[in-house]
């Protein structure tokens, strides 16, 4: 069933849409929740909060892209959870890894930004990405977005596993140094 039925089929109340939107995107939702989380039962539990929030949030949203509205749901209910799951250790896994590596190009200052700030900087990371090649901005969105591991992104692509490494390292840096060109405090 397309996109466009399915958001249908949540603004008609019907409880068809959860269906449709497991069978179409389940797997998709569930990929993104495990690289976050390393555990299946909270993965799952995840999965199924974002079946819920999608139900609660169309109407009145009515997504452009479900593949992005969910995974935005999915990606923000596994960090909390992974938030949750560690908050008295830290945890194994690609989040340690990922945060880790992205401290190198934006800093953690301890002041949290403005929505208005946060959101100019989402801008201009997103403007970063636009003028990488394709390749690039596919595996810098794998990891930092999806989390997936080094080892994962080098076997899509056909890649060797340094190269991988030293392509997001190249591209961290060259993310740092745009943005300090557009005047963040880094």
């Amino acid at each position: 069933m397309d996109d466009e039925k399915i958001v249908q089929l949540y603004f008609d109340r019907n409880e068809k849409a959860i269906e449709e939107t497991a069978n179409k995107y389940g797997r998709y939702c569930t990929s993104i929740a495990m690289n976050i989380l390393a555990n299946r039962e909270d993965a799952e539990e995840c999965v199924n909060d974002t079946y819920l929030q999608t139900w609660n949030s169309i109407p009145p949203h009515r997504p452009t892209v479900l593949s992005t509205f969910l995974g935005k749901i999915v990606r923000n209910l596994s960090f909390n959870r992974y938030k949750h799951n560690t908050a008295d250790k830290r945890g194994g896994g690609e989040i340690p890894l990922v945060l880790d590596e992205l401290t190198e190009c934006v800093s953690g200052h301890d002041d949290v930004p403005s929505g208005c700030v946060m959101k100019e900087l989402v801008s201009a990371i997103n403007d970063f990405l636009d003028t990488l090649p394709e390749i690039k901005r596919n595996i810098f969105v794998c990891r930092y977005w999806y989390t997936d591991s080094v080892t994962d992104i080098a076997a899509r692509y056909g890649m060797e596993r340094a190269a991988v490494s030293m392509m997001l390292s190249r591209t961290r840096t060259q993310l740092h140094n745009y943005l300090t060109k557009q005047g963040y405090d880094l």
